[in-house]
């Protein structure tokens, strides 16, 4: 078996390697480039690191499910991409499919905060008060499931080819750890780059504590969704809280099983 052959046939665990190794070279440089105690970050990372046995389990297993579902709509030409005229055409079709399918993520996250009982799963990852790298894999399991099943239906209704999933995970990945981490980009670059993609200035801005921010950027890769449908903001540095202002307590906040316990507690509404 060749090289080759073994990573194709492996795409979820060269997925995990790759978010494993953009994981760690972002914590290493957020450690040594912006300002902290060691050991509260360590302490820090440990807390959400643990959500990796609760939440990855799930994530494997649906995955092979979502890639069984675009085999099959691919085998059977079904869903939207089939009756767009440019689906023919090689370049045409991975950007079309990549932005419908940023799109679907972005309904997706508007979702989960507009709906109180998908919010209450959602609010985990939000309830991080030091949003850093580590971040990126505070969510939990029961929102893998949800999000995987989401994730289901847009391959279903779209019927995007394994590849283009394979390179969507790709930039998914470095997109949503990078808008995570601890490094802001200059004003500057910031706006430039943000007029069409999430940075972790954008990002930062939806893990403000309060609305109307916490409901603001939902973007996953592009922010052109946010502009369209007037869910954009920018919040400075200094004036972003992290956190959700139902559940401030750091106390309960730093412990795995209080937080896996919110999503079946009575929801005060943020």
């Amino acid at each position: 078996m060749t090289i080759k052959t073994l990573l194709s046939n492996h795409q979820d665990l060269v997925q995990l390697a790759y978010f494993a190794i953009i994981m760690v070279l972002l914590w290493i440089g957020e450690a040594f480039f912006t300002a902290g105690l060691a050991h509260e970050k360590f302490k820090h990372t440990r807390i959400n690191l643990l959500f990796i046995f609760t939440a990855l389990p799930i994530q494997l297993l649906m995955v092979s499910i979502v890639l069984m579902i675009a085999v099959w709509t691919n085998l059977h030409h079904w869903g939207l991409i089939n009756y767009l005229p440019m689906h023919k055409n090689f370049w045409t079709y991975y950007i079309t499919m990549f932005v419908l399918m940023d799109l679907c993520e972005y309904i997706y996250h508007v979702t989960m905060h507009k709906l109180d009982f998908l919010w209450k799963f959602h609010l985990v990852h939000h309830s991080d008060l030091k949003v850093d790298v580590s971040t990126t894999v505070r969510e939990h399991p029961g929102e893998t499931f949800v999000r995987m099943s989401f994730q289901m239906l847009w391959v279903f209704l779209l019927g995007p080819a394994a590849a283009v999933l394979v390179l969507r995970q790709t930039v998914q990945t470095f997109s949503n750890i990078a808008a995570h981490t601890q490094f802001r980009l200059p004003e500057r670059t910031n706006r430039i780059i943000g007029l069409i993609f999430i940075t972790p200035n954008l990002h930062h801005v939806h893990h403000h504590y309060q609305l109307p921010y916490t409901d603001c950027n939902y973007g996953d890769v592009l922010s052109v969704w946010d502009r369209l449908f007037g869910t954009y903001a920018e919040l400075g540095k200094k004036e972003t809280v992290y956190g959700v202002d139902t559940h401030m307590d750091p106390e309960k906040n730093s412990k795995i099983r209080s937080i896996l316990k919110i999503p079946f507690q009575k929801l005060e509404r943020k």
